[in-house]
């Protein structure tokens, strides 16, 4: 049985699919390095990704941690704790 999808799997997902907006998963599959039926089970919620993929996805569509994640994203990783 597959887990629920966690806050940060449903965050990335909203990101995505206001990113893709009216393009098709093929044209933003090409645009993000990511196969078609990889992103749309990521807009699901019902796929993670590594860091290593997320970092490159971030740096293909020009994001940061902050646009996907908000500004909690900002304060726990300059946090020292």
């Amino acid at each position: 049985m597959p887990s629920a999808p966690t806050k940060l799997d449903l965050l990335l997902a909203a990101y995505l699919k206001k990113q893709r907006g009216e393009k098709s998963f093929a044209a933003f599959s090409k645009e993000t390095g990511l196969n078609a039926s990889t992103l749309f089970r990521m807009e699901r919620g019902d796929q993670s990704i590594t860091l290593g993929r997320l970092n490159d996805l971030l740096k293909k569509l020009n994001a940061s941690l902050e646009d996907v994640f908000g500004e909690t994203a900002k304060r726990k990783l300059t946090r020292r704790d």
